[in-house]
């Protein structure tokens, strides 16, 4: 049998799940073009992405983000000893997350106007625009309940290395919202509160679609509440600093969407769209790559192969960054084509056009490193630490709103996505120097030549894709851009792969081994 960690384990099990994720990236990319053709980037569209951004904030403050990574490790531990027993412990954990999350999503419906206010308080200025805000957010916030349930069956399938699943679920979710979009809109009478309702119908999809593979597993949840199982309570004790942590990363988003609301109008939705493009890469390869490694990790951890566990950390960073520096670099160089072809259509301009993809290039400097910090987080969980990675997440934090505190004046929205980047690059720096006080020598070093390469590489596919852009930027209306783009992209790889082979980079291995068995 493959052994389970390997570099061509690991790339093949990423490939299922980026697969998935791609799939759901392309439905999420027709949702968001959607919603920028009936919302624009007006006062609708603030509203809408700050009412749909705060129970998203909350599903990873107190489930995905969280329960997943603590839940995991511990999990696995206990599959590794007896089924029944992981199955207790899944049952318990369903039990009391579902009672949390519907006081959770009570209070959010009841106490709207505060959560808005804690949010975007900017937009007390204007009292429609407040007013329409805290009512889509009644009506997406008990989307929370349903998503988070949704990241549990997620977290169970992963251990059982069935990623397909999980990762094809976000596909219904945007189903829903574009369903509603297009088909229920004329039902309501603003746009906005139509495609709030579909958040709550994808939610629900999102869950249900997942029901049928707990079942074939047999890890159909059915309740019971014995709170002190001592599995349940080591999740317990491991969501804490988690929970801490991830609080510190809402924070940064939260100061973000603050200072943003004092911004001119548009600067809001302007970021939501720059981090919906760069957002694509990020789901279909960083976390497609971190969520395989932590299932991974922690059986390694199980079965305390600590050589085989570093390694298993080098290659997945390796294959990470294989995708993930190209990817930043292409999507800098043709970020305006991309802009264009997503999202100018009805309330969306040449001039939000341009103000997003310049975001876009701010925002994807830091795109390398929040995959690689992924990664990293996924090991310190698998350990079973997850204090440490909260004083890094501090520290980026702190860089974060510095950075775009002292530079919203001047650069505007642009200054608050580059202080996204530093805080990333802070946030990489912290992890590696714990993650090196924590279990000594990594053989990190062995990763400099393979990340050179790549960077070479990734420069000459810059300059073809500049010289390319150019030539071909009289393309004009949606096939124009659709080719425009798909050519630039096609370039974009040959060049890339070509540099690689030239350069022999071994991460295009696996692929290789692949296609020449296909």
């Amino acid at each position: 049998m493959e052994v389970l960690t390997s570099k061509r384990a690991m790339a093949k099990r990423a490939g299922v799940m980026s697969f998935f994720t791609f799939l759901s990236r392309i439905t999420g990319l027709v949702r968001d073009t959607a919603i920028a053709y009936f919302l624009g980037a007006r006062e609708a569209a603030d509203a809408f992405y700050v009412a749909f951004r705060i129970p998203n904030l909350l599903r990873r403050l107190f489930a995905e983000g969280n329960l997943t990574v603590s839940f995991v490790p511990i999990f696995t531990e206990y599959l590794k000893k007896s089924e029944s027993e992981a199955k207790r412990v899944s049952d318990i954990t369903f039990t009391y997350l579902t009672l949390f999350l519907i006081l959770l999503a009570v209070s959010g419906v009841l106490g709207a106007s505060w959560f808005v206010k804690a949010t975007a308080y900017g937009f007390n200025q204007n009292p429609e625009k407040f007013a329409l805000t805290v009512a889509l957010t009644r009506i997406t916030f008990p989307y929370i309940l349903t998503i988070s349930l949704a990241a549990l069956c997620m977290g169970i399938l992963n251990a059982r290395f069935r990623f397909g699943p999980s990762a094809a679920s976000p596909i219904f979710m945007n189903l829903g919202i574009i369903l509603f979009a297009f088909v229920f809109q004329k039902f309501f009478d603003l746009p906005s509160v139509a495609i709030s309702w579909g958040v709550l119908l994808g939610g629900a999809l999102q869950l249900l679609v997942q029901i049928p593979y707990l079942i074939k597993e047999g890890f159909l949840f059915k309740p019971s509440f014995n709170l002190f199982h001592p599995g349940v309570r080591r999740i317990g004790k491991l969501m804490v600093p988690s929970i801490i942590g991830s609080a510190v990363y809402q924070l940064n988003i939260f100061a973000i969407t603050f200072m943003a609301s004092y911004l001119p109008t548009g600067s809001v939705s302007f970021l939501w769209y720059a981090d919906r493009i760069v957002e694509f890469p990020m789901g279909v390869f960083a976390i497609s790559f971190a969520t395989v490694a932590l299932p991974s990790f922690s059986h390694l951890v199980a079965e305390q192969k600590t050589d085989t566990l570093k390694k298993s950390l080098r290659d997945a960073l390796s294959l990470n960054w294989f995708i993930n520096i190209p990817a930043s670099v292409g999507i800098a160089a043709i970020a305006l084509p991309i802009v264009v072809l997503l999202f100018q259509r009805g309330g969306f301009d040449a001039e939000a056009s341009h103000q997003t993809a310049r975001t876009v290039q701010y925002f994807v400097l830091g795109l390398p490193f929040v995959s690689a910090n992924r990664i990293l987080t996924s090991f310190f969980y698998s350990i079973q630490e997850s204090r440490k990675p909260v004083i890094a997440a501090v520290a980026a934090m702190i860089v974060n709103i510095a950075v775009g505190y002292s530079l919203k004046d001047t650069w505007l929205h642009y200054g608050l996505a580059f202080g996204v980047a530093m805080g990333s690059v802070t946030n990489f720096i912290g992890l590696i120097w714990l993650l090196h006080r924590q279990v000594g020598g990594l053989g990190l070093s062995q990763l400099g030549l393979p990340v050179f390469k790549m960077s070479l590489a990734s420069a000459f596919m810059w300059l073809g894709l500049w010289g390319a852009e150019n030539q071909f930027i009289r393309f004009s209306g949606f096939w124009g851009h659709l080719i425009l783009v798909l050519l630039l992209m096609a370039l974009g790889v040959v060049i890339y792969l070509a540099c690689a082979l030239v350069f022999k980079m071994e991460e295009l291995t696996p692929v290789l081994r692949r296609l020449k068995r296909k």
